[in-house]
């Protein structure tokens, strides 16, 4: 099952995921490419792989991607490898963008998709300040870049309105264990319990 987490900068969703998968091992996080310069703390391979623009352009020649898009001037992708080789070990965690999520959707139809909101505009505009992260500038872009992405909720399955971060990781738990409870998720555990079912007939 994939995952697909989506937000505006600076609402969370990251510090979100990352306190999730802690408390899910089974959890498995899909590593994106960005040509975006490492930060100090990243680790490449762990937040993402950090590649030059003329390798990430490369895979989108060679279709290595099922998404890719250009944010705040930097590209993001998910890359097909990544998907495949981790989804094969379990559900997957994705964290893209808007358009990101749009092509998940229509790739996979089956992924369950997130929409993190802040709870009000001045917190998220507070929580980019305060991170010191960007400049005043790139902030800008980024409260503007917002402003357009949470038009778009309604695109997606759930909404985690992320002010109290236990309550926001809650949310998000509720629904992974109500995905994997469905009949559909659950056919392969069912089928031996009738099967029992079956051959206890009449005994």
């Amino acid at each position: 099952m994939i995952f697909v987490v989506c937000g505006p900068s600076g609402c969370g969703k990251s510090t979100l995921i990352g306190r999730v998968l802690a408390r899910h091992p089974d959890l498995r996080f899909s590593v994106s490419h960005t040509t975006r310069p490492r930060r100090k703390g990243e680790r490449d391979g762990r937040e993402y792989y950090f590649v030059s623009r003329a390798a990430f352009e490369r895979m989108i020649v060679r279709g290595r991607f099922v998404e890719w898009a250009v944010v705040h001037g930097c590209h993001y992708g998910t890359s097909k490898a990544e998907v495949e080789a981790k989804g094969k070990r379990g559900d997957l965690v994705l964290d893209v963008d808007v358009q990101g999520a749009r092509s998940i959707r229509a790739r996979f139809k089956d992924a369950v998709s997130l929409f993190v909101l802040p709870p009000r505009y001045a917190e998220l505009r507070k929580r980019l300040f305060a991170r010191g992260l960007d400049d005043p500038g790139t902030i800008r872009a980024r409260l503007a870049n917002a402003r357009r992405e949470i038009r778009h909720y309604r695109e997606f399955d759930y909404i985690v309105i992320n002010d109290d971060l236990n309550a926001a990781v809650g949310e998000f738990e509720a629904v992974i264990l109500g995905q994997r409870c469905r009949r559909r998720a659950r056919e392969g555990a069912i089928r031996p319990i009738l099967q029992s079912f079956r051959a206890g007939k009449g005994k």
